[in-house]
């Protein structure tokens, strides 16, 4: 049973891979690689040891700029992280996808990966334009690759030895069923937008009877209307356990199972966000209960386009 003061360091052991999963992550969406650095560096300092990357987000070099000052400063040692990144949609062509996994170990400057995700089930038209669109600006995909296909070469990364664990981003039920169903080596984990206001509990029953991992994105709701953390039953509870409204969100996503990745440049967010405790069970029972509001913020899984939708109450 994890204890008040354990649940910021719970690990959530993979079934279909290597070690275990830091149920508290950082994610590093950021735009400026200086910043970016900086957050890292300060997430690492609070306790951070969950980092999810991507080659979409450019900046996995000022990632493992952060994680390299740190392991030699002696703040961390590389055994005590994990590392995730993502291949991304013009990648998935089974002869792209070892050489976009080895750039980004190259940047992130670190031997191996301890989970490779697909950053969407959508494949884009090959080649060094990240976002390639034709003269309607739309996106050009690329029919001549299967998910399945671009899952094999994944597990071949597995077989060498420097991946230790594969898996799925913005990925719906549906398609996370095919892959399971002719996978030789099941996702580890599945990376999806997840809050208690898209808590995807038919996803989760199902991840946990395949022992796969549920990582939450948008934890928070990316502070768009509606607000998570403005919900009534939220602030409640809150105020009962004197907490704020984002530990509170936060322990909810770690006590049901779940992993969560939650990003800011500000300092005093980064502690917060780090310093949950357990929340009483009729806590966990009221946000499953009486939070009706149901909102998806990001559209990618549609499109394979990543994008939040402001909505206006």
């Amino acid at each position: 049973m994890t204890t008040r003061d354990a649940l910021r360091h719970t690990r959530i052991p993979l079934a279909h891979g290597t070690g275990a999963i830091p149920a508290v992550g950082f994610g590093t969406l950021i735009p400026d690689p200086l910043a970016t650095k900086q957050a890292t560096m300060t997430a690492l300092e609070v306790g951070f040891r969950h980092f999810d990357c991507a080659e979409r987000y450019r900046n996995e070099e000022a990632v493992g700029d952060a994680m390299q000052a740190s392991i030699k400063a002696g703040t961390v040692r590389r055994e005590d992280l994990f590392v995730t990144t993502k291949l991304w949609n013009t990648n998935h062509r089974p002869e792209r996808v070892k050489p976009a996994f080895e750039a980004s170990r190259r940047r992130l400057q670190i031997d191996d990966i301890d989970c490779y995700l697909i950053h969407t089930p959508f494949a884009f038209q090959p080649g060094e334009e990240q976002d390639p669109r034709d003269e309607h600006g739309q996106v050009i995909y690329d029919s001549g690759v299967t998910l399945a296909e671009t899952w094999q070469a994944l597990e071949r990364l597995v077989d060498e030895g420097q991946c230790k664990a594969i898996g799925l981003s913005d990925i719906t039920l549906e398609k996370l069923r095919e892959i399971v169903a002719v996978a030789r080596i099941k996702p580890a984990a599945v990376q999806v937008e997840s809050h208690p206001y898209l808590p995807e509990w038919e996803l989760l029953e199902f991840c946990r009877e395949q022992g796969i991992v549920l990582l939450a994105f948008a934890a928070l709701g990316h502070g768009l209307d509606p607000k998570v953390l403005d919900d009534p039953v939220i602030t409640s509870i809150a105020r009962r356990v004197h907490k704020t409204p984002a530990q509170v969100a936060l322990s909810w996503a770690v006590q049901r199972g779940t992993a969560f990745l939650t990003t800011s440049t500000k300092p005093r967010n980064i502690r917060e966000n780090f310093d949950i405790s357990t929340l009483p069970d009729d806590a966990m029972q009221e946000i499953r209960d009486s939070i009706t509001t149901s909102v998806r913020f990001n559209t990618v899984v549609k499109t394979g386009v990543p994008g939040f939708i402001p909505r206006v109450r």
